[in-house]
């Protein structure tokens, strides 16, 4: 189980019950495409801006109940449309997921962590929170366990893709968490292009952000037992997918530029195992 931006979406799975599986589909469409509309080809910021807010007049018309103008969105956002009315989700969630989006396209630094949580805010936990609402799980309590837990995938895949996200111009480490390690991003642009390797910095640097993703991680893992059912086990998948990436990258030195960790098969025979024994802390 990858942990890549939306896909933690449980589109294919054999745990979702099959009167979700049309709502998550019909999310997971205006989540991927509007993340795509962002980071996708090489058309210029200010069409891909402009193309988001497409999006937001078409999410709008939706709420209102009015037709959408956009041809090329239209089927898109009826599908969204009748999801959203029939299980009285939130549209600001929503909103914040094109928000966050239309943040990538401009913004590719984070001063520190509050601005970067402030982000995984946007970006990261109204999937969960949707998810809840569609479940008819979202009280206050379970909805800030999920945060923590989709804030951590988040987290999780920014450390996983420092080399891809540098390609596109962007850094998620905090800039005051790299100036305290010492790690600038001429450091991270050297290791990428190999003129350097991972030393004794970075890695401080990566074990400190891991087990920051870690703790908050572990923090939010109570909500997959208070859950029952189908949502339960789906959610210890995701959480202990999650971990073992983190354990991945800490087996590697935490060279994720050579060792992108991914989990394969023994990974998901060992998630079943502790899924099965699951004692969160």
């Amino acid at each position: 189980m990858p942990v890549d931006h939306y896909e933690n979406f449980p589109v294919a799975s054999m745990l979702l019950p099959a009167s979700l599986r049309e709502p998550v589909e019909a999310i997971y469409q205006f989540a991927r495409s509007a993340d795509d509309v962002a980071d996708e080809g090489d058309a210029p910021a200010v069409t891909r801006l402009a193309r988001l807010h497409n999006y937001r007049l078409a999410l709008d018309a939706t709420e209102r109940g009015a037709p959408v103008r956009d041809a090329g969105l239209a089927p898109m956002f009826d599908r969204l449309g009748r999801v959203v009315r029939e299980h009285r989700l939130p549209v600001q969630l929503l909103r914040d997921l094109l928000d966050a989006f239309s943040q990538d396209v401009g913004k590719t630094r984070y001063a520190d962590f509050t601005e970067l949580r402030d982000y995984c805010r946007r970006s990261a936990d109204p999937v969960g929170r949707l998810l809840l609402h569609l479940y008819e799980e979202a009280t206050p309590d379970n909805l800030l366990l999920s945060d923590r837990i989709c804030t951590s995938l988040q987290l999780i895949n920014f450390w996983q893709d420092v080399a891809l996200d540098w390609r596109k111009n962007r850094v998620y480490l905090p800039q005051d968490d790299m100036a305290r390690f010492g790690v600038q991003d001429a450091t991270i642009g050297a290791i990428v292009d190999g003129r350097l390797g991972v030393d004794a910095a970075w890695r401080a640097l990566l074990a400190f952000e891991v087990q920051r993703a870690r703790t908050m991680m572990l923090e939010g893992a109570a909500l997959a037992t208070r859950l029952r059912g189908r949502i339960g086990w789906e959610l210890r998948l995701v959480v202990l997918g999650g971990l073992r990436i983190l354990e991945r990258i800490e087996v590697a030195g935490y060279d994720v530029f050579r060792h992108r960790p991914t989990l394969g098969k023994r990974d998901w025979l060992r998630l079943g195992w502790r899924a099965l024994n699951w004692k969160p802390a």
